[in-house]
């Protein structure tokens, strides 16, 4: 089996998929506890790394993506495939996962 090396500029979601890069994950708490790894939650806050063409229409015209690249975005907890690229983790998943953009 040949291995794949892949990066995050080899990776181009299809249809109406985006690939996210995921937020580290909160260390410490409010009072000024540090967590350990495995009490740590999954961040539902990253970045837009790549974006798919869009969404099919019926009549075959693509739908354009209501984010871009850089786009700070808040998605569904449990939406999307993990994937871990070097020690950088991401998900990717669908547009309509995405929850809000975040300023």
């Amino acid at each position: 089996m040949a291995a794949v090396s892949l990066s995050v500029s080899t990776v181009k979601p299809l249809g109406d998929r985006v690939f996210i890069k995921v937020s580290a994950p909160q260390e410490k708490t409010a009072g000024g506890l540090y967590l350990p790894d495995n009490a740590q939650e999954k961040p539902q806050v990253g970045e837009i790394a790549a974006v798919g063409p869009g969404k099919r229409n019926d009549d075959g015209s693509r739908q354009p993506m209501d984010i871009n690249i850089g786009d700070k975005v808040l998605y569904s907890k449990y939406a999307g495939t993990d994937i871990k690229l070097g020690t950088e983790e991401y998900v990717l998943l669908s547009e309509k996962d995405i929850l809000a953009v975040v300023s």
